[in-house]
């Protein structure tokens, strides 16, 4: 018996006002003639971010979700150099702990991120790495100040694969021992769908003692010599290092021409698959869906489950497989 629990990403399709992802771009900024109250504005965005944060998680309690991904769009320019001396923790403290304050009355909400493309800890460039890096901290001090165990709470793509990719493996290696210690628990490797397969992704993740996020629809897209399921124990073998489940992302392809852009909504057929594979492997598996239609893709999905009448359900979104 496997216990499941479904998520979806940081924004609803039902909760009407609450994008978490409001930006600025320093080109606005630089606009604003008054600097301090260019940064107030910043400021206020941020703050209006959060809020929208806390609102979807009260929103999720109300429908039952307890597992959910935080945009990484939370602070505006909060790593551009030209703002390296704005307090934004200060600035957003009371909204962090607001949000830690709630999350403290559901300790078993899940709550992770997961950081922009440019986020590249193989890069060769310097500038790239260390900018990578205090992407990564930021992420970090967000979840410190919501009071949230940052270990295991930001997914990445393994990087860019430079036309080599056996030397952009051992890049990631070489460049991982440059990673402050502070930043290395934060992570979660992901396989993508056009160069890092899941035997590449599992690979970093053994040597390196880094949990693996199996994504199956990057799986299909970007296949390698073995299919998951013949690596799945091994899989499962990175998350002996966490306090946390296993972690896996789905979504559909939008279209057979199209297959690696995401569709609206979930197929549960190859989920159910997939499901019916593990079962009894692990004690729980926490599932991110990964679709255009966000919560409303998740609340479909379990129309569709429940219509198969094969599970059993412990609250809206989440259930045994047996």
């Amino acid at each position: 018996m496997t216990f499941v629990r479904l998520g979806y990403v940081a924004m609803s399709i039902h909760l009407p006002h609450s994008s978490p992802s409001q930006t600025m771009t320093f080109a606005q900024f630089s606009k604003i003639q008054d600097r301090d109250a260019a940064i107030r504005k910043l400021e206020r965005i941020s703050r209006s971010n959060l809020a929208n944060c806390l609102r979807l998680l009260k929103y999720n309690v109300e429908n039952g979700i307890y597992f959910f991904r935080f945009s990484s769009r939370l602070i505006p320019l909060a790593t551009h150099d030209a703002l390296s001396d704005w307090d934004y923790l200060n600035a957003v403290a009371e909204s962090l702990a607001q949000i830690g304050e709630f999350l403290r009355l559901y300790p078993h909400m899940r709550i992770d991120f997961h950081p922009d493309h440019f986020v590249l800890l193989n890069s060769t460039k310097k500038e790239v790495f260390i900018q990578s890096l205090k992407t990564l901290a930021v992420h970090r001090q967000l979840l410190q100040g919501m009071n949230v165990d940052p270990t295991h709470r930001c997914v990445l793509h393994i990087g860019g694969g430079y036309g080599n990719k056996e030397k952009a493996l051992e890049q990631f290696i070489e460049n991982w021992g440059h990673v402050d210690k502070t930043i290395q628990p934060l992570i979660m490797l992901e396989n993508d769908d056009k160069i890092f397969t899941v035997q590449d992704t599992l690979y970093l993740c053994e040597k390196l003692g880094i949990p693996m996020v199996l994504d199956l629809h990057h799986h299909y897209a970007n296949y390698g010599p073995l299919h998951w399921e013949e690596v799945w124990d091994r899989i499962v073998q990175t998350w002996h290092v966490s306090f946390l489940p296993v972690k896996i992302h789905i979504s559909s392809p939008r279209s057979e021409t199209q297959f690696r852009a995401h569709a609206d909504y979930i197929d549960p057929k190859p989920f159910c698959d997939f499901l019916e594979r593990i079962k009894g492997t692990v004690d729980q598996v926490d599932v991110m869906i990964e679709a255009k239609r966000k919560d409303e893709a998740l609340f479909q999905l379990i129309r569709d489950l429940k219509q198969l009448n094969q599970f059993e359900w412990e609250n809206v979104a989440s259930f045994y497989v047996k």
